[in-house]
Formats: structure tokens, C-alpha cells, sequence
């Protein structure tokens, strides 16, 4: 069961559209696959054995340590994304670990020896990550970028667009959100305080631009946020 539900996993995802059907069934066996819960850590940066890992269900939070031991939430990562070592070499400067955000996540993995490996024996694979992880790192510099030139209602705003973007369910104009966040989480990932971020919420909710909860999130009319 295990085996056929990965070969569709990765048969699912565009990265290894590349591959054909009797070298998913090969990369199969070299794939781990699991499920955790809630509040789970399943990655930590200084791993002794690196690797690769594809979230097909859920949500997940990377958080990055500095030496003090302060935690900021690094990325969100969704359905279809990859994290861990995604620069294909282990970097024990980097401190941070994936913790998940949903009741349940489902995940496939591998070393990261394996996916050099399979890699240097594909080379449609290796290109076709090279663009995904090339997009993913553009779009946190572009997070960064925003961190530093941008107010924190500005930055709240743009960052409910894109997760409506992502994970909304459309309405006409009106969308929904399931709420995997706590108000900290939100405030870390904008890079600011949780009272601010709480106050931006609140007044969004007063003037009618958001209704919030702990188990969804409803903007009325995404044009006007």
C-alpha cells in the first residue's frame, strides 16, 4: 500500500513529470514516507543524515535559531513544496528545524546522497529542480525585501493575499482560509510583535476587512484588502 501510495505522490508532483514510469517506480524504493501530527518536529538543520523531504499534505513551519536561541518562522511551507537541505549540501551554520502546523501532514523523503545520486542519472530531473528551488529562493529574498521596505499592515496584507492565494477556497471575491496560524505565528512571520499583530487583526475585523477566528479566516472582499 506504502509503495503504490508514493509511486502516485511522486508521480503527482511536476518535478518528476521528467521521469518515466519505470524510474518513479525505482526512486520509490529509495523514498521514506510518514505521517505526524500537530506540533511535531520532523527536521532539524545539523541532521547526521541529510535529507530532502516533499510535504504532500498540510502544513509546515520552518524556524530558524540565531545564537541567542530566538526563534523566526523562516517559511511556511504547503502541499507540493520541498524542504530541508535544499542547497544539496548540509550546513551546520544553519540552525532550524520543520514543525508542523496542520493536525496531520503526510511526507516523502530522501537522503540526500540518494537524490544527488538519482539527479546526476537524470539530468531533465536535475534542471527541472534547479528552476524549482531557484523560484523558491527568489521568493524568500522577495520576503525579505518586503520585511525591510515595508510598514507591518503592509506586510500583514501581503502575506493574507498570498496564503489566499495558495490555500483560499474562492467565492467570487470572497475568501476562505482554514486557520492553522496562532496570532504569534503570524506576527513572527512579518516580523513583529504579537501585540501589533494582534492590533492589525483587530482592526481589520472592526472595519470589516477580515473575520477571524482560531479555526478560519474569512476575507469578505479580496479586492478591497
Amino acid at each position: 500500500m506504502y509503495e503504490e501510495l508514493k509511486y502516485w505522490y511522486l508521480r503527482d508532483h511536476k518535478l518528476f513529470r521528467v521521469l518515466s514510469f519505470a524510474q518513479i517506480k525505482q526512486l520509490c524504493i529509495i523514498v521514506g514516507f510518514k505521517k505526524a501530527n500537530k506540533g511535531e518536529i520532523i527536521y532539524f538543520s545539523n541532521s547526521e543524515t541529510p535529507r530532502i523531504f516533499l510535504l504532500k499534505r498540510g502544513a509546515i513551519k520552518i524556524v530558524s535559531l540565531d545564537e541567542d536561541g530566538n526563534e523566526t518562522i523562516k517559511d511556511i511551507v504547503q502541499k507540493g513544496d520541498l524542504f530541508g537541505e535544499l542547497t544539496l549540501e548540509s550546513d551546520s551554520v544553519v540552525n532550524e528545524y520543520a514543525k508542523v502546523l496542520t493536525d496531520e501532514v503526510s511526507i516523502c523523503s530522501f537522503l540526500l546522497s540518494d537524490f544527488e545520486d538519482l539527479m546526476l542519472r537524470n539530468p531533465n530531473l536535475a534542471l527541472g529542480y534547479t528552476k524549482f528551488v531557484g523560484l523558491k529562493m527568489k521568493r524568500l529574498k522577495n520576503n525579505y525585501s518586503n520585511l525591510v521596505s515595508k510598514d507591518a499592515r503592509t506586510r500583514l496584507i501581503a502575506f493574507l493575499k498570498d496564503w489566499a492565494e495558495k490555500e483560499g477556497v474562492f467565492e467570487n471575491q470572497k475568501v476562505t482560509l482554514g486557520n492553522y496560524l496562532t496570532q504569534n505565528d503570524i506576527a513572527q512571520i512579518i516580523c513583529t510583535s504579537r501585540q501589533t499583530a494582534t492590533t492589525l487583526l483587530n482592526e481589520m475585523v472592526e472595519s470589516g476587512l477580515l473575520e477571524y477566528n482560531r479555526k478560519e479566516i474569512i476575507i469578505p472582499d479580496i479586492s478591497v484588502l
